[in-house]
């Protein structure tokens, strides 16, 4: 397994990517049906994503106080983001529910958060890269 030394805007963005996804799995487990009408999206639907973010919560946050993080932890962490993203942009162009206005609006505001966190984890990754390849 290759390890590499984790930058600090890896780490940082990991953490903030943690802390989103805690606060946001929290947010949609817990009030999953006050949430559901307001948005357009079934309960179920809200709390089954929000119980799968809490161990992603999990596993970020450990790789975010790692000083060396398995690089391909790394790439699949982006990886994942990035197919979270194009899960929410299928799920507003797929017809499979019908959101409100607000409902849309949530949907891309957490996709360009996703988005966001996803570039700064792979910029920190090719940072720890070149700190890695630098020290070897």
């Amino acid at each position: 397994m290759t390890m590499i030394q984790s930058s600090p805007l890896l780490r940082r963005a990991l953490a903030l990517d943690a802390a989103a996804c805690a606060a946001m799995g929290a947010l949609l487990a817990v009030a999953a049906a006050p949430l559901a009408a307001w948005l357009g999206l079934p309960a179920p639907f809200l709390r089954g994503a929000g119980l799968l973010l809490l161990p992603c919560a999990a596993v970020l946050a450990w790789l975010a106080i790692r000083q060396d993080v398995p690089r391909l932890a790394a790439f699949a962490v982006i990886a994942v983001n990035l197919v979270w993203i194009t899960d929410s942009l299928l799920l507003l162009a797929g017809g499979w529910f019908a959101p409100t206005g607000l409902g849309i609006a949530f949907v891309l505001a957490q996709a360009a958060t996703v988005l966001a966190l996803t570039t700064m984890e792979a910029t920190g990754l090719t940072r720890s890269a070149m700190r890695s390849s630098a020290t070897a």
